[in-house]
C-alpha cells in the first residue's frame, strides 16, 4: 500500500469538497433552515450556480429543498439533513485532522 492512501484527504467527501457546496453546507448546518435568496448573497453566487450545486447536494440526501408560499410569493427554503448533517461533521473532523497533524500524516 502506498504511504499516501493513508493521507487523511483520502476521508474527505468529494461532494462537500467543492468550494460552492462546502459554503453551502457551512451556512445550513447551523440553521433549521435557509431562505434560497439569503444562501445566494450569503455565498455570493448566481441563481443558477446555487441551483446546480443544491441539485448535486438533494441527490446525495444532503440537502432538502422545500417549496412554499409567503403570501401570493413562491419561496424556497434549504435544510440540511441528518445525512447530510453527519456528512458535514465527518468532513469538518477530517479537516481537522489534517490540519492538526501537520506533516506527520499517519500517527
Amino acid at each position: 500500500m502506498n504511504s499516501s492512501e493513508n493521507h487523511f484527504r483520502h476521508k474527505l467527501d468529494e461532494l462537500i469538497h467543492v468550494p460552492v457546496r462546502l459554503s453551502i453546507m457551512a451556512t445550513l448546518a447551523p440553521a433549521e433552515r435557509v431562505d434560497f435568496q439569503f444562501l445566494r448573497d450569503a455565498i455570493e453566487v448566481s441563481d443558477s450556480l446555487l441551483s446546480k450545486h443544491l441539485s448535486v447536494l438533494e441527490a446525495a440526501g444532503y440537502v432538502e429543498v422545500i417549496k412554499g408560499y409567503v403570501g401570493k410569493r413562491p419561496r424556497t427554503w434549504l435544510a440540511i439533513t441528518e445525512t447530510g448533517r453527519t456528512a458535514f461533521k465527518d468532513y469538518v473532523e477530517v479537516l481537522r485532522l489534517i490540519v492538526d497533524a501537520g506533516p506527520a500524516y499517519e500517527k
